[in-house]
């Protein structure tokens, strides 16, 4: 037969295909390596199912570019001491931002997600345009970028968080954040063309989520509700083990379910939200009103006040009564969750149920026997997040990171980086 276009064709694919496969197997080296690593070889074939042949190869490559490193010897039976290999931290670096509702924090991370450096962002994002929130979120990880590059890292990508609906498209992701005032911004877009790395912008919940997920409550789980309680209130909702987006990437929007028909006005326009009764702002201002001369005139934005309100709890009658309401409606919630998803845990998270939580957990996990359905109730735990009130950034940090290892390795390009999420998608 004789070679034409049709053959050349075949071969690119046969080539792609082949490409692909190295891509997948990498990534299936790497992630065991990052998540439990030092590990050995033959942990590697065992936790892979691949040949050690094809362990060998793979990590002779990866260990060629720097990608791992090899980090002493452990003694076998009988035989030679095996090589330990980890994930290699210096490979490069990874900036987290978080845009939240009433601040930005954006954090610098090595490859095993320590804080290598900190920008500080002193503005209101509900007080400013959304511009001015870009060009001064920009500015941070421009210093952060400048301090890497001083100190020889090279900067594999920027994840950001946001507290809204984060559009993905095939070549940006776009922002709808009314609560801030953001309406359809290419978020994405604008970071990458100043910053010259890859940039991947998720909803503030399911970064959280994922990594707590990777490292916190939810670790060694699979069928897991992250909730982000705070000024708003969030959630990311796992499924084996997969974040489930919904068919616009909208799904977990937990605080604007509806516990009580025509209920409190919720500041997204409906009523009898869940984040109506919960969120700060609703908690602080049910305090006040119900006991003024207790209650101080703090800002709902300023993290103190929770524990005034606390401290308040325990011999303020009134203040006691909106901390078990508070907890009522998130057990309510909770149980709705729990028969609709069937989780088997959820995580209470964010800055205000890290708090809150302590104090509240009896009641909610009281109220979600309650509510659920009995045998969903005796399947569903209901813990505290482990990573703090921080870990938005370091959730935003890890989306680059888990591109990185989706790709086997090989660092994303800015402006290719959404053509290659695309593919492994």
């Amino acid at each position: 037969m004789k070679k034409g276009v049709g053959s050349d064709l075949l071969t690119a694919r046969g080539k792609a295909i082949v490409g692909d496969l190295r891509r997948v197997n990498r990534s299936v080296v790497l992630r065991p390596l990052f998540f439990e690593g030092p590990l050995n070889r033959v942990d590697l074939g065992q936790l892979t199912g691949l040949s050690s042949g094809s362990i060998t190869n793979l990590t002779a490559a990866l260990l060629e570019e720097g990608l791992i490193v090899e980090v002493g010897f452990e003694q076998s039976d009988g035989g030679r001491p095996r090589v330990m290999l980890q994930v290699n931290p210096e490979f490069g670096a990874v900036i987290g931002v978080e845009i939240g509702e009433t601040g930005v924090r954006v954090e610098g991370f090595d490859l095993r997600l320590r804080v290598a450096g900190v920008a500080e962002v002193g503005l209101h994002p509900q007080h400013h345009d959304a511009d001015v929130t870009v060009e001064e979120t920009v500015k941070a990880v421009e210093r952060i970028q400048a301090q890497f590059s001083a100190e020889g890292r090279r900067l594999l990508g920027v994840g950001v968080a946001v507290p809204g609906i984060v559009e993905h498209r095939v070549d940006d992701a776009r922002v709808h954040a009314p609560i801030i005032g953001w309406h359809d911004v290419p978020l994405e877009r604008l970071v990458r063309e100043r910053v010259g790395a890859p940039v991947f912008v998720e909803n503030g919940a399911k970064a959280l989520g994922q990594v707590e997920m990777w490292f916190g409550a939810g670790r060694g789980t699979h069928h897991t509700v992250i909730t982000l309680w705070g000024t708003g209130v969030g959630a990311a909702i796992f499924t084996n083990g997969t974040l489930y987006r919904g068919a616009a990437s909208s799904a977990g929007e937990w605080g604007h379910n509806c516990i009580i028909a025509g209920g409190r006005r919720c500041r997204c326009g409906s009523t009898g939200c869940l984040e109506a009764y919960i969120g700060a702002e609703p908690l602080l201002a049910a305090w006040r009103e119900a006991d003024p001369q207790a209650s101080p005139s703090s800002d709902p934005d300023e993290e103190g006040w929770a524990d005034r309100f606390l401290q308040a709890a325990e011999s303020s009658a009134a203040a006691a009564r909106i901390l078990e309401e508070a907890a009522n409606c998130y057990g309510v919630a909770a149980a709705n969750l729990a028969n609709l998803f069937n989780p088997e845990l959820i995580v209470i998270g964010g800055w205000l149920g890290l708090k809150l939580g302590p104090t509240l957990l009896d009641r909610i996990r009281e109220v979600v026997r309650e509510q659920a359905l009995d045998y969903t109730a005796n399947c569903v735990r209901i813990e505290l997040g482990r990573l703090g009130k921080d870990a938005v950034a370091l959730g935003a940090s890890a989306l680059v990171v888990d591109e990185l290892l989706s790709n086997g390795g090989i660092p994303l390009v800015a402006g290719r980086a959404r053509l290659q999420r695309a593919k492994l998608l």
